[in-house]
């Protein structure tokens, strides 16, 4: 188990913080950083077009070529976004991946990409069928969603313990006395 989710004294568990001093200064330097940041709403904004293209040809048949060609939009942008995040991680934690602190939404980052890939392999060589090819969408934005929450809930944790660990403005920690 990793020191992420390992309890810091007996009647509390609270965690070790997200970032050390360093990583946060390296996480605020990078210009990964805003490139995540401009990147993972688009990813986002993206998925939410592509889902409600893919649901509209799974209800009703149309719109084929729309959904297709929104599908592969979407896995470009998780390329992109993946690609840029590795970059991020190397530059935030020293290693392109599985960092600790992002060791399991990494992990489960893996699956999210495998599923966009096997949805292009299989566009590209024809082994599914139209019908088939959605569902297969729709299992690969199921675990993207997951993933995103991954992500979303570590950021949100670290942003609440950073907040409970930095001392109110006018206080004497925060003042210096």
């Amino acid at each position: 188990m990793g020191a992420w989710n390992q309890p810091r004294s007996s009647d509390d568990t609270v965690r070790p913080a997200l970032y050390t001093a360093q990583e946060k200064r390296r996480r605020d330097e990078s210009g990964w950083t805003l490139v995540q940041g401009v990147l993972a709403p688009l990813q986002f904004l993206i998925f939410l077009v592509s889902l409600v293209l893919v649901l509209r040809y799974l209800a009703t048949g149309e719109g084929q070529q729309a959904a297709t060609a929104s599908v592969v939009v979407k896995t470009l942008a998780l390329y992109a976004i993946m690609g840029t995040g590795c970059l991020w991680e190397k530059a935030v934690f020293g290693r392109y991946l599985f960092a600790p602190a992002f060791y399991w939404e990494d992990v489960f980052s893996m699956l999210v990409l495998a599923l966009h890939t096997a949805y292009l392999v299989a566009l590209a060589t024809g082994t599914l069928d139209t019908r088939a090819l959605m569902l297969l969408a729709l299992a690969a934005y199921a675990s993207y969603v997951i993933n995103a929450t991954q992500f979303l809930l570590k950021l949100r944790a670290a942003r609440l313990q950073h907040a409970r660990q930095t001392p109110p403005l006018g206080s004497a920690e925060a003042s210096g006395a």
